[in-house]
Parts: structure tokens; C-alpha cells; sequence
């Protein structure tokens, strides 16, 4: 199973909270997934659709425990595609009064597009409406590739309302919109392990933190491997030039034309062509420091430097 499904499972079968707490889980998922028919005899049903078995039987225990009522569930096997099983939780409200508990009618009896306060009035029923919100219209990535966990919803004010509520934790979360989709995500994986602890996935936290303790750890040797790597290509680079200067010195000029401290340095040089500035300066009596090594090997490149400008042929350099 994906990540995102084992991470679903792990949140159905969690233990039935307090009513307040069921009835929030229960509001966003039937407002995630639901739909409302409304038969001639003005009889209410709450068709919710998953493809999830896990969240199936989330839905029909929570209908049962909160609203006492009615709950069939109809399982269909699809005929296309993947050719997996979906299934219809069909829960029977009283009327509109279950409807508005459930936050989908205002008193009025007109449609209610946000998230009505009264529903996520306490911390737990916050945590609870999130747990039911991604159930039904979440997913996320695994770990070892991008981070990233949205939720999807079908509703402007809706998911607008679910981002403020996710950022009433402090998760940094945004909306965008996908064809029309309006999608609710995270980026950060610092905020999808909050996340993922807020609604009570902590086996998929456990999970995700190994993971991605994991990948930063290899990121991080390879970073310091490139970087070794990088250094060790601008040592041999810098030393092929040294070489080179100082071949070109002593086939022209000499280098016992050289003064005393540049002759060493480059002799030393010449007998030494693997060592690093640092190494070469230890082998120098007294000893120089690597910026001093440095110094005399930018003499010498400059003497070389003004042999090549000269005319072919031309011993005289000036030193």
C-alpha cells in the first residue's frame, strides 16, 4: 500500500473519541465525500463514497454512535481501471435538524459552505474535524521523495476554511487550485510531522521521521563527499598549474634565477607534485603557513605569466 493509504488505515481504526470529537470527524467526512438526496416525501440520505474499507467502516460505526440512525453500507466492484471495490455508506438523517448538527444547512436551511464554529469550538474537536477531513480528501507523499500532504475539496469557502483552521496549529498551510479542485497542502516536513501528530497518526509520524532523518543524513554525506570531492579537484588543478609554471620557468630563465625563497618553494614543488600547500609548507625549514606557500606560488605564476606574454626567444625577464 502507498503511504498515504497506510497512514489512512492507521487513522480509521483508531478508538471512538467523545461525542463532541465524533461528531466533528464525522461532519468532515461526510462533507468531504457526501451527498445529500432529498426523496419526494422530503426523506433525507447521506450518500458518503470511499475506496477505502478502513474508512467505510469509520464512517458507519461514527453515524452509528452519533446520530443513531439508519446506516447501510453497498459495496461496488468497479468494472474500469483499477477494478477495486468503492464503497456507499448510506446514512438516513431525522431531518434537517441531523443536517445542521453535521454543519451542511445554516438555520435558514440553506447550504453551509464553511466550517461551523460551533463544531470546532474545543482543541480535540479541531483535531478530530482534520482527522476526518484528510480521510476522506487527503494524501501524502512518501517520505522519500518530496514532502508534501494536501486535502481536497470541491468548495472555495470550504477549503479556505480548512486552511485557517490548519494554520490555527501553526502549519504554514496554503490553497491552490487544481482544474477545480481547491487543494489545502503542506510543504515543509517539519509541518507534516505536526500534522500527522495533531490527528493522531503516530505510527505514520514514527514512520515519515525515520525516513526523512534517514535522507538527511544521506544528503548530508553526499554533500560533504561533493564538497570533498570539489576540493581535492581544485588542489590537482592548482597543482598541474604550479608544475606547469615552474617547468616553464626553469626551461626558460632557470629557477637558480629565481630568489632563494621562491627557488625552494619551487624545487620543492617539482619533488612533491601530490602534496597541498599546508603539507608543503611543513616541509619547509622554517616553516611557512599555507597562506604564505600561497603567496610564493603566486610569485611564481606571476613570473610565468610574463615569460608567456614575451616574444618567443626573448631571454630577458624581468625579475
Amino acid at each position: 500500500m502507498s503511504f498515504s493509504a497506510v497512514t489512512k488505515e492507521e487513522l480509521a481504526r483508531l478508538p471512538e473519541q467523545k461525542p463532541c470529537c465524533e461528531l466533528a470527524e464525522l461532519a468532515a467526512l461526510v462533507r468531504m465525500d457526501g451527498t445529500l438526496q432529498i426523496s419526494a416525501h422530503q426523506q433525507y440520505a447521506l450518500n458518503v463514497i470511499t475506496e477505502s474499507a478502513p474508512v467505510a467502516r469509520k464512517i458507519y460505526r461514527l453515524a452509528k454512535d452519533v446520530l443513531k440512525r439508519p446506516v447501510d453500507i453497498v459495496v461496488r466492484r468497479k468494472l474500469r481501471l483499477r477494478k477495486n471495490n468503492s464503497y456507499m455508506v448510506r446514512i438516513y438523517p431525522r431531518g434537517a435538524e441531523d443536517l445542521r448538527n453535521l454543519g451542511l444547512l445554516n438555520d435558514d436551511g440553506q447550504i453551509y459552505h464553511g466550517i461551523p464554529p460551533d463544531l470546532i469550538r474545543k482543541r480535540c474537536d479541531q483535531k478530530a474535524y482534520l482527522r476526518g477531513a484528510f480521510l476522506a480528501g487527503g494524501s501524502i507523499n512518501n517520505p522519500e521523495g518530496t514532502y508534501h500532504l494536501e486535502i481536497v475539496s470541491n468548495d472555495e469557502q470550504h477549503a479556505k476554511a480548512l486552511c485557517q483552521l490548519v494554520n490555527r496549529f501553526k502549519l504554514g498551510a496554503k490553497v491552490s487550485m487544481r482544474k477545480h479542485w481547491y487543494v489545502v497542502y503542506i510543504k515543509e516536513s517539519e509541518r507534516i510531522v505536526e500534522f500527522l501528530g495533531f490527528i493522531g497518526a503516530h505510527h505514520a509520524l514514527l514512520e515519515f521521521e525515520n525516513v526523512r532523518v534517514l535522507k538527511d543524513v544521506r544528503n548530508q554525506v553526499n554533500r560533504l563527499v561533493n564538497c570533498e570531492t570539489a576540493n581535492l579537484d581544485k588542489i590537482v588543478d592548482a597543482a598541474v598549474r604550479q608544475l606547469e609554471n615552474i617547468e616553464l620557468i626553469q626551461k626558460t630563465v632557470g629557477l637558480q634565477s629565481l630568489p632563494p625563497a621562491l627557488k625552494g618553494m619551487a624545487e620543492l614543488r617539482l619533488e612533491y607534485p601530490d602534496a597541498s600547500l599546508k603539507e608543503l609548507g611543513e616541509m619547509l625549514r622554517p616553516k611557512v603557513g599555507k597562506s604564505g606557500v600561497n603567496h610564493r606560488m603566486r610569485k611564481i605564476e606571476e613570473l610565468a605569466e610574463r615569460i608567456r606574454s614575451q616574444k618567443m626567444g626573448d631571454p630577458k625577464v624581468t625579475m
